[in-house]
């Protein structure tokens, strides 16, 4: 799994482009302030190691959302980070899983629309915890 976090004032987004034919449907788009986004490529080797890399992805979320102060995570599929991907519909349940657990631990989570590209507005601060990189 790659994971690249960024701390941001503002993330909006608005699903554009369908590129998994079985996702959901979506038309509307979301925002969110004073946020943690995940920035998660799922790879095909996460599979063989499905709670693992769930437990590594919880950890890190929370690690970083502390760093930065906030309580709100996005969750945003981001298969640009590796040549590997693991199957969408594996990472769409990893995802699922994952707001699951921090909804559990009382964190805000917005997931953006899975199998699509989006168009985003974002506006990140520049210090050193507001971007961070994690491969497990």
């Amino acid at each position: 799994m790659k994971l690249l976090m960024i701390y941001m004032h503002n993330f909006a987004f608005k699903p554009n482009i369908k590129t998994i034919d079985t996702a959901k449907d979506a038309i509307d788009g979301g925002e969110a302030t004073d946020a943690l986004v995940g920035l998660i490529h799922v790879e095909a080797e996460d599979a063989e190691k499905s709670i693992y890399a769930e437990t590594k992805l919880v950890k890190n979320l929370k690690w970083a959302a502390r760093r930065n102060n906030t309580n709100r995570i996005v969750l945003h599929s981001f298969a640009h980070l590796s040549d590997s991907n693991s199957s969408p519909g594996f990472a769409s349940k990893l995802f699922d899983n994952v707001e699951a657990r921090l909804r559990n631990a009382s964190y805000e989570v917005l997931q953006t629309p899975f199998g699509y590209f989006h168009d985003l507005k974002i506006d990140a601060p520049g210090y050193s915890f507001a971007r961070l990189f994690k491969s497990f």
